[in-house]
């Protein structure tokens, strides 16, 4: 399977483009959090990755998506930029191989059939809203990552979301579920955040 790169369509709007990347972020970064995955699960013959280049070694913060046969089987990551970018990735697909509360952890079985999205984010931005109304018709669908905080809850959806929710409505009730709140449910201390992203991922001809 071959690595290849998309970027979230750009627009005006709060929160900036990530950084860009250069044309072997895909087969770098995949390539770095398959290779720790592997390792992970202690893969026969899983090889050591080769030393990241410079780029990767600046700060920054990913998510790592598993999918098998079409369906999510881990997804973990960082919201800020905190450690190398290299670095978070490999962490992030560790966590998300073994360590993603709603699944089980992924077997050695299933390690070579799963495939790999890894989404370098650029820094969230505060979105400030009125009420409930202000916050759907303010959010970019397609385009938006959301954060909400609220109470000691948090909660994030990637922007790639958007293309099973298409519906603002929906989309921010599937936060609050995942925020462990009501849909629909909505109170002054609601504080959103928004972010963009740069997909990179393998196509289907592995």
């Amino acid at each position: 399977m071959q690595p290849s790169r998309s970027t979230s369509p750009p627009s005006e709007g709060p929160a900036a483009a990530p950084g860009a990347l250069p044309p072997d972020a895909a087969p770098v970064l995949v390539g770095l959090a398959r290779a720790a995955v592997a390792r992970a699960l202690h893969v026969r013959g899983a090889p050591d990755p080769p030393p990241p280049p410079d780029w990767a070694r600046a700060d920054g913060a990913s998510f790592v998506t598993l999918t098998l046969d079409g369906h999510l089987r881990g997804c973990l990551g960082s919201l800020t930029a905190v450690r190398p970018l290299a670095e978070d990735v490999e962490q992030n697909a560790r966590a998300a191989a073994l360590r993603d509360p709603r699944f089980s952890p992924l077997t050695r079985a299933e390690a070579e059939d799963v495939e790999i999205e890894v989404s370098v984010l650029s820094p969230v931005t505060p979105l400030p809203v009125a009420d409930r109304a202000d916050a759907v018709a303010r959010l970019r669908p397609g385009v938006d990552g959301v954060v909400l905080t609220c109470g000691g809850r948090r909660a994030t959806l990637l922007p790639q979301v958007w293309r099973n929710l298409p519906d603002p409505e929906q989309f921010l009730d599937a936060l609050l579920r995942k925020a462990g709140l009501p849909p629909g449910w909505w109170t002054d201390d609601v504080v959103l955040g928004t972010y963009t992203v740069t997909e990179l991922r393998e196509e289907d001809d592995r």
